[in-house]
Parts: structure tokens; C-alpha cells; sequence
């Protein structure tokens, strides 16, 4: 059985948590304490980092490796595209994603109280002008693919999740992209994956 260790607030372990409730398959999740990680964790992934996978001697971490090959390994329902071109453009997406937004995330995360706030509010300010540019994809398609959820979708809906709890608002001109999320949200996998800690993220 795979086991998923889990952050209770991390966004890189809700991502791999709405997988694994979009596949409805057995798995157990282990949460972890992220602020008294046991040596378990660090035997695991010598970054000392979750999610962390692990399926009988096999043991992966990084969010969007373990969603693939979950995805792989259990193909229904399909996340990633079927054909090469559109699954290496996929890529192209998620890497990009990791780059201007959750790089930004992981500063806003990792910020200590009082410290770094300049570089905090300018995290927070890149992650809403980038979002406010994506907004009119979704005047015309109802997920990032089109029609299609995929692990896209999949990807950005921690960050979703959380524009209130990191303090970032968005404009009128956003509308699309908010009832998109709301799409996301109002997923029955979306709302298993939610731990307690993060059901109060959001009023």
C-alpha cells in the first residue's frame, strides 16, 4: 500500500493528497510534524522535506514526481495528457509554475515573523500579478487545459487555497480565475484531500 507522508499546511503535500483522492485508491497518510521532523523523514528524503512517498521499497519525494508516477502507476482517471507532445508541454507548465509561483510560495512559507518582510510582500505581489495574467485563459476554458482537469489543475490549487491565508487579494479583473478555483474547490477529491488545519485557511 503506498503511504503518503504529509504536511498538514503544506501546499507541495495537498497537491500529491488531491491525487491520490482523485485516483480513490488504498493509501494511508502519515502526517508529519514539520517543525519536529523525526530522523525517519531524513533517512526518507535528505532534504528533510514532504511530501515523501513510499511504496514498498520504493520511496519518492519532490510533489510533481510523486503525482506522475502515481498517475502512471494507477491511470484512471487520466491526469496527464496520453499524447507526448501535449504531456512534455504539461511539463513545461509545472516547471514553470514551480518557478514563478511557488518559489514565491516557499518565501512566503518560510518567512519568520518580523524578518524579511520587504521580501515577503514582494513574493506576495508576484504570485498575484501572475495570477491576474492567467485569469483570462479562464474566460474561455473551464480548466487549464480546456475542458480537461488534469494535473494542471491538480498543481496550482494549494496556491488557490491559500490567497487568503498568505494575504493576497486579487482584483475585478481576476473573476475568471476565481470562479475557476471555485470549480477546483467544489471537487468531492478536492474536499477529502483538505486536512483539518487547512479547512480553516479559508472562511
Amino acid at each position: 500500500m503506498m503511504v503518503l507522508y504529509s504536511g498538514e499546511t503544506c501546499p507541495f503535500s495537498h497537491r500529491c493528497r488531491f491525487v491520490l483522492f482523485e485516483k480513490w485508491m488504498d493509501f494511508e497518510i502519515h502526517n508529519v510534524d514539520l517543525k519536529n521532523k523525526t530522523k525517519e523523514i531524513f533517512t526518507m528524503n535528505p532534504h528533510g522535506q514532504v511530501p515523501i512517498l513510499s511504496e514498498r521499497n520504493l520511496i519518492l519525494y519532490e510533489s510533481n514526481i510523486i503525482n506522475e508516477y502515481i498517475d502512471e502507476r494507477f491511470p484512471h482517471p487520466q491526469l496527464m495528457p496520453a499524447d507526448p507532445l501535449t504531456r512534455a508541454r504539461v511539463r513545461l507548465f509545472l516547471y514553470n509554475f514551480e518557478k514563478e509561483l511557488f518559489s514565491q510560495v516557499k518565501i512566503i512559507e518560510n518567512q519568520s515573523i518580523g524578518e524579511n518582510d520587504k521580501k515577503v510582500n514582494e513574493a506576495k505581489e508576484n504570485i498575484r500579478e501572475r495570477l491576474i495574467q492567467m485569469s483570462p485563459i479562464f474566460l474561455k476554458n473551464k480548466f487549464l487545459l480546456g475542458d480537461d482537469f488534469s494535473m494542471l489543475d491538480i498543481a496550482i490549487a494549494p496556491l488557490l487555497w491559500r490567497l487568503e491565508y498568505y494575504g493576497i487579494s486579487l482584483s475585478k479583473n481576476a473573476a475568471p480565475l476565481q470562479k475557476y478555483a471555485e470549480r477546483i474547490f467544489s471537487r468531492s477529491a478536492y474536499i477529502e484531500s483538505l486536512s483539518p488545519a487547512e479547512k480553516l485557511m479559508r472562511r
